[in-house]
């Protein structure tokens, strides 16, 4: 068997079909992060248990699909595989490049067509569970909250025959790094940044301020919201009165956490009047896009991650929480861990420091907690 590349296990799992995974991390680093999907068997064994016991490792692997090994940079895998051809395994290989490489492959997946023969698309970081996205119309595209990997974004733009014009964030990131800037200087775009959220950025932006507007291609508008809470400039973004790209603000089963910039106790109550005053006020038919999920079951049949504002309301336990005394608590007492590295990549996202590649890539490992 060929060894699996990243894309092609992301393909699989977004098929829906049935994968089986050996993986040969230490228990902690399982725990904490794994590769998940709807159909994913997943069997942690760290690499140590299996050198000393390859036939007890043998015996509980399926005779009936391919196995595939995964460890945290695709060097280990290879070994394991090794050792349990020579016991006997023979529809077994390893994932290129581990978790490192899971980590940074991004998915396009088509969301819908806008008005002007406009089109949507969402990037999706499997992997991390963050959400990108770019819109196409005529011959511009904007991209919005980019991750690190800009590479894919011009390549896509290249592919549907379109020059990237726009890059907005919707936040100062605190759990990844962004690639807005380097993608806006890369292509010579306009880099959109919420001004509220300049705590110190040592380059020039455009600001997001609440009456902003930026138009893309054939007349397809992208109008702000201002919608602090998880930062205090994060900004939402109604795209062409379809689409509402909510950020880091509100998620399909969640809502977005206030404390990473330290500052839970203040920001807890812009939280609760964005979630229950500002989007209220908003169209219910509006197709909410966030900018990260925590579980694969919020991902649709079709691979997109995405729900209409009203069913939100619905289903969304965060959102049915009326007193305003009940959210701070459920908010401030539920807080997760930290996301790895977070005040490192908040610097990073300001030019305040300036990693290298590598230590960039160790930096976002691990998986993401922008949730509550």
């Amino acid at each position: 068997m060929q060894p699996l590349t990243v894309k092609e296990l992301a393909q699989i799992i977004l098929r829906g079909e049935h994968v089986f995974l050996l993986d040969i991390r230490k228990e902690e680093d399982y725990t904490d992060w794994s590769i998940e999907g709807r159909n994913v068997e997943s069997l942690n064994i760290p690499f140590k248990q299996l050198e000393n016991g390859v036939e007890d490792v043998k015996a509980q692997l399926p005779n009936d699909k391919p196995v595939y090994v995964v460890c945290a940079k695709g060097v280990s895998s290879q070994k394991a595989v090794n050792l349990l051809k020579e016991a006997g395994v023979t529809d077994i290989t390893y994932l290129k490049g581990g978790m490192t490489a899971w980590s940074e492959h991004l998915e396009p997946v088509k969301v819908g067509d806008l008005s002007e023969n406009g089109e949507l698309y969402q990037f999706i970081r499997i992997g991390k569970g963050c959400l990108s996205y770019m819109i196409i119309s005529g011959k511009e595209a904007a991209v919005i909250d980019p991750t690190r990997m800009t590479d894919i974004f011009q390549t896509f733009a290249d592919q549907h025959q379109a020059v990237i014009t726009d890059v907005l964030d919707t936040h100062l990131h605190a759990d990844h790094i962004s690639g807005g800037k380097a993608l806006a200087e890369k292509t010579g775009a306009n880099y959109f940044f919420p001004s509220k959220d300049d705590e110190g950025l040592t380059f020039h932006y455009q600001p997001l301020e609440d009456d902003t507007t930026v138009t893309v291609g054939d007349n397809i508008t992208i109008s702000t919201v201002y919608s602090p809470g998880h930062t205090k400039g994060s900004t939402s973004f109604l795209v062409d009165s379809q689409y509402l790209l909510t950020g880091d603000i509100l998620f399909i089963d969640s809502i977005g956490r206030p404390d990473l910039a330290g500052k839970a106790e203040d920001w807890v109550d812009d939280l609760r009047q964005t979630l229950y005053e500002r989007y209220p006020d908003l169209a219910q038919d509006l197709i909410v896009l966030p900018a990260h999920f925590g579980e694969m079951q919020e991902m649709n049949e079709d691979g997109t991650v995405q729900a209409k504002l009203g069913a939100l309301y619905e289903k969304n336990d965060r959102l049915q929480v009326k007193d305003e005394k009940e959210f701070r608590h459920l908010v401030t007492d539920n807080l997760p861990p930290q996301p790895n590295s977070h005040e490192k990549i908040r610097q990073t996202n300001m030019g305040q420091i300036d990693p290298d590649q590598d230590e960039r890539r160790e930096m976002e490992v691990g998986p993401n907690r922008c949730a509550i």
